[in-house]
């Protein structure tokens, strides 16, 4: 049998630490909780810095786009542009071409904030590249992308069927 079509079933008594949401999350968390202590030294949250990584250092991001690059719907992150803005990480300016789009655009204060936050990145990234070895970390990225693959699938046929 091909191991790209085997299968494994599903265990009938799945416990949390068996199920790939759990882990995923609990992963995550732990992720938020180291970030959210080097960031709170220089009053960041993982969310702001995540926000700031995606900025256009030199053409800004409209307003409207920051949020599909995290994964966001526009309305969840409106509030953190405006405290944001009001803590003097960014500023908005209308779009030159169409008045009614705003750009966001990293304020100096917002791009040493910027870089706090990729050197976290980074060094995060480092202590994993130097924790595993790299042909679990090819796996890894397999995994991550088959998980993406096959909830964007269930979604696309959820959507199909209504």
């Amino acid at each position: 049998m091909n191991p790209e079509t085997t299968t494994y079933q599903l265990p009938k008594n799945l416990k949390r630490e068996q199920s790939i949401d759990y882990q995923i999350k609990a992963t995550w968390h732990a992720i938020a909780r180291m970030y959210n202590a080097e960031a709170n030294q220089y009053n960041l949250t993982v969310s702001v810095g995540y926000i700031l990584l995606n900025i256009d250092i030199e053409e800004g991001t409209p307003a409207t786009k920051i949020a599909p690059l995290l994964g966001l719907e526009a309305r969840s992150i409106t509030r953190t542009l405006k405290n944001m803005e009001e803590e003097g990480f960014v500023k908005k300016i209308q779009d030159e071409n169409d008045r009614r789009f705003f750009r966001i655009f990293l304020t100096d204060y917002g791009k040493k904030a910027r870089e706090v936050a990729r050197k976290s990145v980074k060094k995060f990234n480092q202590i994993i590249y130097e924790a595993i070895e790299p042909e679990k970390m090819k796996t890894f990225f397999e995994v991550m992308q088959k998980i993406n693959q096959a909830i964007e699938e269930n979604n696309n046929s959820q959507n199909t069927q209504k």
